[in-house]
């Protein structure tokens, strides 16, 4: 009897000691996730334990206040010239692609009532979201939110309003910088977007609709998307999917972890309405803090290729190909002097890892290589013929050179800031135009900036020099400063047309 008082005893110091114990080393605050299988249609719930031990359900409270103020409302200002609205519908369109206005959800541009006599100026106003970056007034936001605007202003989340200026932007990525004149901001740290995992908690903050410091819920639900938004030929798509609510006026808006941790810039929907539809599309945070950093230093992004093309590789691929693997990216074809060429890749490699990263898709691939710049070194796993190999590429640019660029030896295209084509005899006869230089697309730089030029121009002359390849016009344009007369005509419109630019030291 003596000795069963004594096992009591012992068990019941014992627990009391375990009691004790959770309750001290259970004072934080703990995510918890409980599932529920029952009949309802009930996948999981989340909870949080607090200090008492009381189970209470998620709150987002903490961090939405922590993230409202660093995200502003943009309201960009296009000042187009005397042109009708007939004109604006016409090949001579705007700055703005028709299918960019339509497929992505911001801004959402309204056009003054004009009747086809009425002539002379008439605005545009996009509106968007940005997220503030640094304490002294960096933003970053979509390129499309901003670019071709005269006047930016950027809103606070608590009212104060300020003039913007355009740092730098990249339309390959979507992304722009820009810069307020003020110190002392709140602003919204970037983490690690390779550490988001599907199924994750995520809010949006945005100014959908105009209606200011809006946040929604949702999870990440998937990764990696390509869903073919961008224009441009060097376009960098690999897109964090969530169902948190976002429509337009979100585009620029901060997607964020619930620690308050920058993961994503919101950019675009799947809909067919125009509004929200259950998934919404980010930029993921690794590609803009690069693409941010190349602005802040370099005052453009410097990119890096592997100068090959690429194919996603799925079970039907794989049959045509008789391939060993249903998963990677196959090279099609490998440039001349491309980095990938001169490192032993060859044409039907699979690519299935870079550094420690599995690569699944072409979007994975995308996005690792958005993360480097040239000179950069990639330690490249391929699959040969079911044999892994490894092969070190050294990253070039778009020159074909492996060296950083400073600012005054940006490559004078992406100066103009336009996509260019050759028109060779062919397609000239089809066109109906001579032979020369076509502008394909319009980007942020020298032409957009100081000319009316519109897509569709086709360079015949440069400063009364014939030109009729890239290499002609970088002939022409190399070491050159001061002004730039262009000369051309446009496919079905009569005339030659005349256009002048600077070109700065």
């Amino acid at each position: 009897m003596k000795k069963i008082a004594q096992l009591f005893i012992v068990a019941f110091i014992a627990s009391a000691i375990t009691s004790v114990g959770f309750i001290f080393f259970n004072k934080e605050d703990k995510t918890y996730t409980i599932k529920h299988i029952d009949s309802a249609p009930v996948v999981g719930a989340a909870y949080t334990v607090n200090h008492n031990g009381e189970v209470v359900p998620l709150q987002f409270t903490d961090v939405s206040k922590k993230v409202m103020d660093a995200v502003v409302h943009i309201k960009s200002t296009h000042i187009q010239g005397t042109q009708s609205r007939q004109e604006v519908s016409s090949p001579f369109r705007d700055f703005f692609n028709d299918n960019m206005l339509k497929d992505f959800f911001g801004p959402h541009f309204k056009f003054e009532q004009r009747t086809p006599q009425q002539r002379g100026p008439y605005t545009r106003v996009g509106t968007g979201s940005g997220v503030i970056i640094s304490s002294d007034g960096y933003i970053v936001t979509n390129n499309h939110v901003i670019d071709g605007a005269e006047d930016i202003e950027v809103s606070l989340h608590d009212n104060r309003v300020y003039k913007a200026k355009v740092i730098g932007t990249d339309p390959t990525t979507d992304l722009a910088v820009i810069q307020i004149k003020e110190r002392k901001l709140s602003y919204v740290p970037f983490v690690n977007s390779d550490d988001v995992e599907i199924g994750e908690w995520v809010l949006a903050v945005g100014n959908p609709f105009n209606l200011n410091s809006t946040v929604t819920a949702g999870i990440v639900s998937a990764k990696g998307r390509n869903i073919n938004i961008l224009q441009s030929q060097s376009a960098i798509e690999s897109f964090i999917q969530t169902d948190a609510a976002i429509n337009p006026g979100n585009s620029g808006g901060a997607l964020v972890n619930l620690k308050g941790g920058l993961i994503g810039i919101n950019t675009a929907i799947a809909s067919p309405t125009g509004s929200y539809s259950g998934y919404g599309f980010a930029i993921p945070s690794n590609i803009v803090s690069k693409v941010v950093e190349d602005i802040l230093e370099y005052g453009f992004v410097q990119r890096g290729y592997m100068g090959i093309t690429i194919r996603s590789v799925d079970g039907n691929f794989a049959k045509e190909k008789e391939l060993d693997i249903t998963e990677g990216v196959y090279v099609d074809s490998l440039m001349n002097e491309s980095s990938a060429k001169e490192a032993g890749l060859q044409k039907g490699d699979v690519i299935v890892k870079v550094n420690k990263n599995k690569v699944k898709t072409s979007s994975d691939l995308l996005e690792i290589i958005g993360q480097h710049r040239p000179g950069d070194q990639l330690l490249v796993g391929v699959n040969r013929f079911g044999k892994t190999k490894e092969f070190e590429v050294t990253l070039k640019n778009a020159q074909g050179e492996s060296e950083i660029s400073s600012n005054n030896q940006q490559d004078i295209l992406s100066k103009l800031g336009a996509e260019i084509i050759e028109v060779n005899e062919e397609k000239a006869s089809k066109l109906d135009v001579p032979t020369g230089l076509m502008i394909e697309k319009l980007n942020s730089g020298l032409l957009r900036n100081q000319t009316n030029m519109k897509e569709g121009f086709v360079i015949t002359h440069v400063n009364d020099k014939r030109v009729e390849s890239l290499k002609d016009l970088k002939a022409v344009l190399k070491g050159k400063s001061g002004g730039v007369m262009l000369k051309g005509v446009y496919p079905d419109y009569p005339g030659q047309y005349y256009y002048a630019f600077g070109i700065g030291e």
